[in-house]
């Protein structure tokens, strides 16, 4: 019984131990050139303020962007597993799916006339 397992658990002993010789070679042959611009923080194109100016605000378009594409992206996800299974699935899986992208659709046009999508 458990040796049917064992394949799956060579692969992630292979898979885990790859990464780990990927991290220590990388920082081994990797070049080491560090600088002012190199340490400093980036987020998101924002220039960073100095430390003693407080915290720093970010925009809502950067917020916003994040959730749309967490939106989007879980759509996909659902959308896998339909085109795996749209054979057993019939004509019941058609109109639930076809309801669904309906759904995304109609909250992607809201996001798109509320101007969520310009960058100006």
């Amino acid at each position: 019984m458990l040796s049917q397992y064992l394949p799956i658990v060579f692969l992630f002993a292979l898979a885990f131990g790859f990464s780990v010789f990927s991290v220590i070679i990388a920082t081994i042959t990797g070049p080491k050139r560090y600088n002012k611009a190199k340490l400093s923080f980036y987020e998101c194109g924002i220039e960073p303020a100095p430390m003693s100016s407080g915290p720093n605000r970010f925009p809502i378009k950067y917020f916003l962007t994040a959730m749309l594409f967490i939106v989007f992206d879980i759509e996909i996800i659902f959308l896998y597993p339909y085109a795996v299974t749209n054979k057993e699935l019939g004509l019941f899986g058609l109109v639930e799916i076809f309801l669904f992208i309906v759904t995304v659709f109609v909250a992607y046009a809201y996001v798109w006339r509320r101007g969520g999508l310009d960058w100006d």
